[in-house]
C-alpha cells in the first residue's frame, strides 16, 4: 500500500505536480527553520529531494509520502519515513519526519498524517520500532511526538550541523493504533 486515508489527508507517492508547491514549502525560512542547517531549499534541491525519496520508496518499501489535503487536493507538505544514518544514536534505525507548509500549521495537520505513517510502518510494514530526531527547542515537533506517544530516549549532536538534537522511539507493543 502507497496511499493512506486519515480523515482529512491523503498520504501518497509524489507527482510531477507536487514540485512547485514543495518547493514554495521549501522556500519559507519558518517552514526550514529547524530542518538541517535552517536553510531554505530551491527548485532544484526540491526536485532531488523528492527523487531521493522516490528512490528510497524503491529500494526499502518505504519512504516520505506527499500529504494532501483531501477536500481541495493541494498539497499541504511532507511526512514518512526514512532509513536515518545521522546521528550514531539512531543510525541505521527508521525514522519518521515531516514538514508542512505554514497555511497548514496548528490545524491538526502534521499529527494526522504522522500517525498515518507511524500506523503504516508498525502495522503494514510490519516494522518493531520507529524512532525520530528533533532538534531542541522545537516544541511543535516535541508536541505532535508526544500524540504519538514516541518516548523521549536521550539526546544526540546533529553531525553535520552541530545542532542539540532529542531522540524519541516507540516499539510496535507500546503504539496505540
Amino acid at each position: 500500500m502507497s496511499e493512506i486515508h486519515t480523515p482529512r489527508l491523503l498520504l501518497r507517492r509524489w507527482l510531477d505536480d507536487d514540485l512547485v508547491p514543495l518547493s514554495e514549502i521549501h522556500a519559507d525560512p519558518e517552514v526550514m527553520r529547524w530542518i538541517g542547517d535552517g536553510s531554505t531549499r530551491s527548485l532544484e534541491e526540491t526536485a532531488e529531494d523528492i527523487e531521493a525519496w522516490e528512490e528510497e520508496w524503491d529500494e526499502e518499501g518505504f519512504g516520505i509520502f506527499a500529504v494532501e489535503l483531501l477536500g481541495s487536493g493541494e498539497l499541504a507538505g511532507a511526512v514518512g519515513l526514512y532509513l536515518a544514518d545521522a546521528p550514531s544514536a539512531i543510525a541505521g534505525e527508521v525514522a519518521i519526519g515531516w514538514r508542512l507548509g505554514r497555511a497548514f500549521w496548528g490545524q491538526g495537520y502534521a499529527s494526522e498524517a504522522a500517525h498515518g505513517a507511524l500506523e503504516f510502518a508498525l502495522q503494514d510494514r510490519g516494522l518493531d520500532r520507529v524512532v525520530a530526531v528533533c532538534r531542541t527547542g522545537d516544541t511543535a515537533s516535541t508536541n505532535v511526538l508526544g500524540k504519538l506517544d514516541m518516548r523521549p530516549e536521550g539526546t544526540a549532536q546533529d553531525p553535520v550541523h552541530g545542532n542539540d538534537l532529542r531522540v524519541f522511539g516507540i516499539d510496535l507493543t507500546e503504539f496505540q493504533g
